[in-house]
């Protein structure tokens, strides 16, 4: 399983990557482990508000449909349109190009309650 250092996580298995004033978000290697095969990804709308643990995005895979939260509260400014077409980016590389959306966050203090690489490999129990 990989967890990138440098990145914050969620305990509902989304992470964080924080490019100036906006975040990118999308969901780890574990949670698409978990997930299984992916065959579509139904995305916010840009400019949509989210506050932070409520449902953002879905994930469909060929199991199931799995919600995806926000992990901080903002607007969304972008999203991954390519996994409309290509949703087995995430399951491919969840911390590239399988990215979900770019937030403007309305509470930026709210990414002190995310976890390091290190606390959310423990969180999945791996070492």
């Amino acid at each position: 399983m990989v967890v990138p250092k440098g990145l914050k996580y969620s305990a509902s298995h989304e992470w964080v990557k924080i490019e100036g004033k906006k975040v990118r978000i999308g969901i780890t290697d574990y949670a698409q482990k978990q997930l299984g095969d992916i065959v579509f990804v139904d995305l916010p709308a840009i400019g949509e508000q989210f506050i932070i643990r409520n449902t953002m995005a879905t994930i469909e895979s060929i199991t199931t449909v799995s919600d995806i939260a926000a992990p901080i509260s903002g607007e969304i400014i972008e999203v991954n349109d390519n996994l409309e077409h290509s949703p087995e980016w995430v399951n491919q590389d969840p911390y590239g190009k399988g990215w979900i959306a770019v937030i403007e966050p309305s509470d930026p203090a709210e990414l002190q309650n995310l976890i390091d690489a290190t606390a959310y490999s423990e969180l999945v129990g791996e070492k």
